[in-house]
């Protein structure tokens, strides 16, 4: 099953981290064409892939959460500015045929990622 997913598992409070924005943008030397822009369901994922099978290409990437909204949206006290706002992944698909899974596990003070199955 080739194509693109993510997650995102909010580690602060143990459970995933629902409806939070986050964007998808295939990124180039002219610049970067956002691609998909949605918000993660009750269970921290997107109700479908960012990218299909179809539309998966060889390239580089960068997803972006919003994570300072959705802390202040759980009543979390964030300084002012937060020490975290939108958390931007770049990452490059090597080989569109296979999937890619690109989970975000963050907190208010840090954040992981990986490349998942």
């Amino acid at each position: 099953m080739a194509g693109l997913t993510t997650h995102i598992l909010d580690t602060s409070h143990g459970q995933p981290a629902a409806d939070v924005a986050l964007r998808l943008y295939r990124r180039s030397d002219a610049g970067d064409t956002l691609l998909v822009e949605t918000r993660t369901n009750s269970d921290g994922r997107t109700d479908a892939p960012l990218l299909s099978a179809q539309d998966m290409k060889s390239g580089r990437y960068r997803l972006t959460f919003d994570v300072a909204a959705y802390f202040k949206a759980r009543g979390v006290v964030l300084a002012d500015p937060p020490f975290l706002d939108v958390v931007c992944i770049d990452f490059g698909v090597s080989d569109s045929t296979t999937h890619y899974h690109v989970p975000l596990l963050v907190s208010p003070f840090g954040y992981s990622t990986y490349r998942g199955s």
